[in-house]
């Protein structure tokens, strides 16, 4: 039984449960919290949901969110989700389940990137149910069921600027559709646009611009993306868009702050890279790093934060009481107080034919853009730590063979216990400790590497490598400006007092605070800092720690 109204332009929230009781007290609670601004839509099958979400995408209806039970026969809430995608793809999902079906929900989290489970009952549904539909319905505003004009990049799976334009794309959320210049799709549009295989990547805009090898920032402001200040004056400059970035954001802006979150290349950080992160507070079933940093960018939007895409920091400075990043063309903003939240990136592999096939074939990150063309390879991941091994996991579901090659004597030092779980679970995902990458071959894309385990050297068929060892921390841009360690990372607080003596050039008649560097007004957060702890909960955490810290600053002036 599926009951649906006349045409409307309300969008629609679907449940699905083969109890007919059951059915009707899901839609009962919905139609009490959401009936004025929403059409509830009801179905006691899989079967019957389907048709039903045909026909309302026949009919122009957006649905907004489906609410599907584990448990029905024929097909399970599963079975039935992972068809609702390819009708409804815009619609966010939660599945109904039993608490002895937790093990489904998480399979469905992995399987068809179900936004909530519910565990039944729900009652009372304005603690249970409510705060999850809320939830589902505001991701569906935000992401929405409108027409998406595509840009469209013309390019060479080989070409190392045709993968950093992909790839920018991609980690700032912007749709495109990608034709390689060997297609014959391809090879049209590069023609109309007046292009050769030299230009390639090629651009071409919603509104029919073409754009040959662009810069991220042209490629930014061709995506609508922000990149010009709307001020040149702010209460909260912060330089970095990882978790400790957003989370300094969000924090700055929701207490009052005039916010502006500058970022050299996508929001995120190396955590936005991450395919799944599933040791993060408050998500169970895991998040991925592409839906954690949507979620943080919004909730800035919201609170009304500035970001800035593809701006490159160059210096930082001080004048009288107001402290001043300059960019890279030689603009500059200027705040009472700076969050530095730069991050880290990963280090070169330091391997002959490494750097000459970097973008092609060998990748920093996990390069999620990638994993399609990775399908049937063998695939090699570099690095023991979290990053690489939940990339592992990660192309383990479109290569042939995924090798984690590391270089201690096992994961156990690490990386934590449950991903090493996961990957022992894996059969395609082989592990090789004591190992490292020599060398890398190939003419115009990575074709195989050489492997020293021991004493021996093999050199094996690879597809492509995707590279996590150790991190640097971004800070050569500051030097002269803020005390660094000897590994360029900065020292705050209490670790700049040496002896009892406050840092040279301090001005202030007390110590620096704890996340303070050794110029006042100016605050690090994340992995940048000394000693810090590197996960995306403490990078949070730190990043609204420094904006409590900006408000006492603030106050003394």
């Amino acid at each position: 039984m599926t009951t649906i109204e006349p045409r409307s332009t309300k969008p629609v929230l679907m449940t699905v449960d083969d109890d007919p009781g059951v059915s009707r007290a899901v839609a009962r609670d919905l139609r009490r919290r959401y009936g004025q601004d929403h059409r509830i839509v009801r179905a006691e099958s899989g079967r019957d949901a389907l048709d039903a979400l045909r026909e309302l995408t026949l009919r122009g209806e957006p649905v907004a969110a489906i609410l599907a039970d584990y448990r029905m026969p024929e097909m399970n809430g599963i079975e039935f989700l992972e068809q609702a995608m390819d009708i409804a793809p815009h619609a966010r999902r939660a599945l109904l389940t039993a608490y002895a079906d937790t093990d489904a929900a998480i399979q469905a989290i992995n399987l068809v990137d179900v936004d909530h489970y519910l565990l039944k009952p729900w009652d009372p549904p304005e603690e249970k149910l409510y705060p999850v539909v809320d939830a589902l319905v505001e991701t569906w505003r935000a992401v929405g069921q409108r027409p998406i004009d595509e840009i469209r990049i013309v390019g060479h799976r080989w070409s190392a600027e045709c993968f950093s334009a992909r790839d920018f794309l991609a980690r700032n959320s912007v749709p495109y559709r990608y034709y390689s210049i060997d297609e014959p799709e391809g090879a049209r549009l590069l023609e109309a646009a007046g292009a050769g295989p030299e230009d390639v990547p090629v651009l071409i805009t919603t509104d029919g611009t073409a754009l040959r090898s662009p810069t991220d920032a042209e490629i930014a402001a061709a995506c609508g993306l922000t990149t010009d200040p709307v001020s040149d004056f702010y209460d909260l400059i912060v330089v970095g868009g990882g978790p400790a970035g957003l989370g300094s954001a969000v924090y700055g802006a929701s207490e009052g702050l005039r916010t502006v979150l500058v970022e050299r290349q996508a929001t995120g950080g190396q955590a936005g890279q991450s395919s799944r992160i599933e040791n993060y507070l408050g998500f169970p079933d895991g998040v991925s790093g592409a839906q954690l940093t949507d979620r943080a960018r919004r909730q800035a939007a919201k609170f009304g934060a500035e970001v800035l895409t593809a701006r490159d920091v160059v210096s930082l400075e001080a004048r009288g009481s107001a402290r001043v990043v300059r960019f890279g063309d030689g603009s500059e903003i200027a705040a009472h107080a700076v969050v530095l939240a730069t991050g880290v990136s990963y280090r070169s592999l330091d391997a002959p034919g490494v750097a000459e096939l970097t973008g092609r074939g060998v990748f920093y990150g996990s390069a999620a853009t990638e994993a399609p063309a990775c399908r049937g390879e063998d695939v090699y991941i570099v690095g023991g730590a979290n990053s690489a091994g939940q990339a592992a996991v990660f192309f383990s579901r479109h290569a042939a063979t995924v090798t984690l090659v590391v270089r201690g004597p096992s994961l156990e030092a690490s990386m934590s216990t449950y991903l090493i779980k996961q990957i022992e679970a894996i059969d395609n995902i082989v592990v090789r400790t004591g190992c490292q990458v020599v060398e890398a071959h190939g003419d115009d894309h990575l074709q195989s590497i050489c492997l020293r385990e021991g004493d021996r050297v093999d050199s094996v068929k690879a597809g492509s490598m995707f590279v996590f060892i150790g991190a640097a921390p971004r800070t050569e841009w500051l030097d002269g400006f803020v005390q660094r360690d000897e590994r360029g990372f900065i020292p705050t607080g209490p670790d700049l007092v040496v002896e009892g003596k406050r840092p040279p050039g301090w001005t202030l008649d007390r110590d620096p605070y704890h996340l303070e560097a050794s110029v006042p007004g100016v605050f690090v957060a994340g992995d940048v800092r000394a000693d810090s702890v590197k996960r995306v909960a403490s990078a949070v955490g730190e990043g609204a720690m420094a904006v409590t810290l900006v408000h006492r600053y603030l106050a003394e002036q």
